[in-house]
């Protein structure tokens, strides 16, 4: 696991976060728990949806890729939260036994102007099923420099 403080996080810096299996007991406990849609519980009315089956909902998704970067990135750096971000698009629908493969891209980097230890990261993170992306956003990652 490497150790990332701000001055390792330059714009156009990519980190693969590893692939995940979309696993169906895991996604189906999760959306029963948090996105109780038909489509997201039930074969048949997955079928029945545009969706084409039953599938995960995008907050699982984006679970899924959330633990790849705390297990990649977060864990050991000098990561002081985010912000918030902006842009979220579930692309296309995941379903159970999918494999995702989850990475960041750096887009952008500054310090603080109120505290010159801190640098603003603005990252974009996607998770693709192959070749096609299922899921983008971009969000701003806060981290300490290494001083």
């Amino acid at each position: 696991m490497a150790s990332f403080a701000y001055e390792d996080l330059t714009p156009g810096t990519v980190i693969d976060l590893g692939e995940v299996v979309v696993d169906k007991t895991e996604m189906l406990e999760f959306n029963e728990r948090f996105d109780p849609q038909p489509f997201h519980l039930d074969e048949e009315a997955g079928r029945d949806s545009v969706l084409g089956g039953l599938c995960a909902s995008g907050w699982f998704t984006a679970s899924l890729w959330m633990r790849q970067y705390v297990d990649r990135v977060l864990a050991g750096s000098t990561s002081q939260g985010s912000p918030g971000g902006r842009d979220l698009s579930w692309r296309a629908p995941v379903y159970p036994g999918d494999v995702l493969r989850c990475r960041i891209e750096v887009v952008s980097a500054r310090l603080s102007r109120t505290r010159p230890n801190l640098g603003l990261v603005e990252i974009t993170g996607t998770a693709n099923r192959g070749e096609e992306c299922v899921m983008s956003f971009t969000f701003t990652g806060m981290f300490g420099t290494r001083d």
